[in-house]
């Protein structure tokens, strides 16, 4: 029988966590037509694609199959391929989900007409850091507005997280750009909006986001993000919205204005300003944030916010030198993007995705 839904999920190297994840899909309320789960595995060298072929023999509804470029586009790519169900909902090895979240999404796209639907995207954080990365991600002063970190918000949506389509969509639109290492959603999702698609969030679809663990891993996080969302635009022309140029803006604007203080003070004074601007608005951002959540968490928001600004601000600027100035064309092949330079460093190794195929 073929069944109603697809469910794609990308994944690389999450041995601590695949089979968890595998089974809670495998356990969701299925849709009138039930499901197949189909599996893209980076080539993962940690015990993960042993763990999911023992999983595949024991359920014939589950499938996993390789993807050799080791990317979530490519990941995702791999497994629409062999999709078999009408509709295709995509899920990820790094988050929760309510027990009916494939029929939510089934009857939630069912109901709008829509070509892609999803929920909200709502963190929730394990451990100090990853706590306050949670919580300063559904803060406006992280998120700049965007209407996809507002649980309560239902409507239309430039870009929604994961995803929910019909699968026909696909060949109307294309699939997901492989030069992308990140981004590969939005792009896809700004595709989709300029060919007259329409997106839709609805908080009826509930998942649970779990963010990094250290601010290190968010600052490669975010950078990435930086980086590749200068390649969506330079490919479209247009930012989806005005809020993605932001932190590239403000970061351009402190290493311009550094060196040229040091001629005129006017100068010096509007550097000096928007430091303190900046910093004023973080400490409130993360006083305010820290009240609704936990006290103790507001010395590491002020931290957390730094990080998301000014890791997507100097990936933002990294991207444009690359693929504007360098004209840098799409990805690198795996191989380069991970040799080893002369100084014995990993070069651009901050540019791949460090742990696991999804957010």
């Amino acid at each position: 029988m073929i069944p109603a839904v697809s469910v794609i999920v990308p994944c690389r190297n999450e041995r601590p966590s695949i089979e968890s994840c595998v089974r809670s899909i495998l356990e969701q309320e299925p849709p009138s037509g039930g499901f197949e789960v189909i599996v893209a595995d980076g080539m993962s060298d940690d015990g993960t694609r042993e763990i999911l072929e023992d999983l595949a023999g024991k359920h014939p509804y589950l499938r996993v199959v390789d993807n050799p470029n080791r990317i979530v586009s490519s990941a995702l790519n791999a497994a629409i391929r062999l999709a078999t169900g009408s509709v295709i909902v995509r899920m990820d090895a790094h988050t929760d989900y309510a027990p009916d979240y494939i029929r939510r999404c089934y009857e939630v796209l069912a109901e709008t007409g829509s070509d892609n639907v999803g929920g909200p995207w709502i963190a929730h954080g394990e451990g100090y850091v990853s706590r306050a990365i949670a919580a300063a991600f559904q803060s406006p002063f992280c998120a700049g507005g965007a209407r996809g970190h507002d649980p309560n918000y239902e409507g239309c949506v430039d870009t929604v997280y994961l995803g929910c389509w019909p699968r026909g969509i696909f060949e109307r639109v294309g699939c997901f750009d492989e030069e992308l290492v990140r981004n590969q959603d939005d792009e896809f999702n700004l595709r989709l909006t300029r060919a007259g698609g329409k997106i839709w969030q609805s908080p009826r679809i509930k998942s649970w986001y779990k963010p990094r663990n250290s601010v290190a891993a968010l600052f490669r996080q975010y950078l990435q993000y930086g980086y590749w969302k200068v390649r969506v635009i330079q490919k479209h022309r247009a930012p989806a919205s005005l809020r993605h140029l932001v932190p590239g803006s403000f970061v351009f604007l402190l290493v311009i204005l550094a060196p040229l203080s040091f001629a005129s003070a006017m100068i010096r004074w509007a550097w000096l300003g928007l430091i303190g601007t900046y910093i004023s608005a973080n400490l409130v951002a993360s006083l305010v944030t820290a009240k609704s959540k936990d006290l103790t968490l507001f010395p590491m928001l002020t931290l957390v916010f730094g990080c998301f600004h000014f890791a997507y601000g100097y990936g933002f600027i990294r991207g444009i030198w690359d693929f504007v100035f360098l004209r840098r064309e799409g990805r690198p092949r795996f191989s380069e993007l991970t040799r080893t330079s002369a100084n014995g460093g990993r070069r651009d190794a901050a540019l791949l995705p460090q742990r696991g195929q999804g957010k």
